[in-house]
């Protein structure tokens, strides 16, 4: 499509512009505030998004945007066009206590499938980026899934989401159960970057419950041009939108675990 690289220098912008922000406010002081059920936010986010959304709009005027701080904005039905999914700091409470695992992420779905996706971590200034059907890549250069075939042999990673607590036994349950069957699972914080790192083959997979758009447009995207395999739990196509109040549920793997690990999953 012609438009894909386009698009993806404008993402690519965005989040560079988000992340000047992020580095300026990582490790100062900071005004934080939690909001009910869903984490906390601090000045570093919503100027981050402000600054993303300026270059977006810039990009292309007609296109919506779903975003965390500000959520939506002229978001269309199905059969219009575009619609930017932006998280301008993905990793906000690692961010506050000053954990180096958070980023950027700005997807575009566009009639109905991601075309491009960005995940940009601000401190180690590694650019992840993906156009659909040419494949992914880490600062230029391809990435590819894992070669893992065997669950002994598997370093997965997963997330706990604030909505998800009152169901923190089930999540319990799960981490148990895969980390019975594999080398070890990790448990990070920012679901985006552990999309980013499945793409990329440090991670063999990930699994996580009760997650909005923009925490995993982008890396849906990557893992996928990665070569690696995105479904629900239990297989079902990846529904980015249509996921309800919830949120969605995402597996992520390099393609060969895929079975297993939905099966632990499913019990």
């Amino acid at each position: 499509m012609r438009h894909q690289e386009y698009w993806l220098a404008g993402a690519v912008e965005s989040a560079f512009q988000a992340g000047k922000v992020i580095r300026k406010y990582y490790q100062k002081p900071l005004k934080i505030r939690e909001k009910r059920g869903l984490g906390l936010v601090t000045q570093a986010d919503v100027e981050a998004e402000l600054r993303a959304l300026k270059v977006l709009k810039q990009c292309e005027p007609g296109f919506a945007f779903l975003s965390e701080e500000t959520h939506s904005q002229g978001v269309r039905s199905e059969d219009q066009e575009g619609l930017w999914i932006v998280d301008p700091l993905d990793g906000t409470t690692n961010f506050v206590h000053g954990f180096p695992m958070f980023c950027v992420n700005v997807a575009l779905y566009f009639r109905g499938k991601i075309e491009v996706a960005v995940t940009y971590h601000p401190i180690l200034e590694d650019l992840y980026t993906a156009i659909r059907g040419k494949g992914a890549l880490l600062n230029g250069k391809k990435i590819h899934v894992s070669k893992t075939r065997k669950m002994k042999d598997a370093l997965l990673s997963t997330g706990f989401a604030y909505s998800a607590r009152d169901s923190l036994s089930t999540e319990m349950s799960s981490f148990e159960r895969v980390s019975r069957a594999s080398r070890a699972v990790r448990r990070p914080g920012s679901a985006a970057l552990d999309l980013a790192y499945t793409a990329s083959g440090v991670f063999d997979g990930f699994w996580e419950r009760h997650l909005a758009p923009w925490d995993v447009a982008a890396g849906a995207l990557l893992v996928s041009e990665a070569g690696g395999r995105v479904t629900g739990f239990e297989g079902r196509k990846f529904d980015l939108l249509g996921s309800g109040p919830q949120g969605a549920e995402i597996l992520a793997t390099n393609g060969p675990l895929h079975r297993v690990v939905s099966r632990e999953l499913s019990i």
